[in-house]
């Protein structure tokens, strides 16, 4: 239980986050279990979640390979950060254009499948040893507004600075401090009872 209140506890997290690696393959490595797990929190879709990730890696190696070690986790979860977005616009149009063509119906009446999956299985995050408030904090973060969510993680979980971040989020240091602010207070509120 008392995992939960280790996770909001941002000194801890900042504390524990490692240094940036020398090399861009130890990066990824460092970075890829949170990238999917974030990724998988903010499109909850498994297999999304890993092409966004694989993604966002690729793109960081071929566009920004030659950038000093500091600048690569603000890069690579900005990346990422409108990877998902994208991802999140296509499944919504797809599920109009479906509606649009026919209802979802294939040629026996039987219905399609939809464009959100229906598996809200939580994937690798079963090997945390307390589930139950793993999965309350996670419900409760994708509770929170998209661009809250975004600076919660980030500033959060990832150990990003407010610069890092705001570069991250592509807006202000005092709008990640806000949006922050707000994530933290509505997080309190809905788990009061792990505390």
């Amino acid at each position: 239980m008392s995992s939960v209140a280790g996770m909001l506890d941002a000194e801890l997290l900042i504390e524990s986050a490692a240094e940036v690696p020398a090399t861009l393959d130890a990066f990824l490595a460092q970075v890829e279990r949170r990238a999917f797990r974030m990724a998988e929190l903010q499109l909850r879709h498994r297999e999304d979640a890993m092409d966004a990730v694989q993604d966002a890696m690729l793109r960081l190696v071929k566009h920004y390979r030659d950038k000093p070690a500091v600048e690569w986790p603000p890069l690579f979860w900005g990346i990422l950060r409108r990877r998902v977005v994208d991802l999140q616009r296509r499944r919504k149009v797809r599920s109009i254009v479906v509606g649009w063509l026919g209802g979802g119906r294939d040629s026996d009446g039987d219905e399609l499948p939809t464009w959100e999956p229906a598996d809200r299985s939580p994937g690798p995050l079963d090997r945390l040893q307390d589930r139950q408030s793993y999965a309350d904090m996670a419900a409760a973060v994708r509770q929170l507004p998209q661009r809250q969510r975004e600076a919660f993680m980030l500033r959060m979980l990832e150990g990003l600075d407010v610069a890092e971040t705001a570069d991250a989020m592509g807006c202000s240091k005092g709008s990640v401090k806000t949006h922050l602010s707000r994530a933290m207070h509505h997080l309190r509120d809905q788990l009061e009872d792990w505390r």
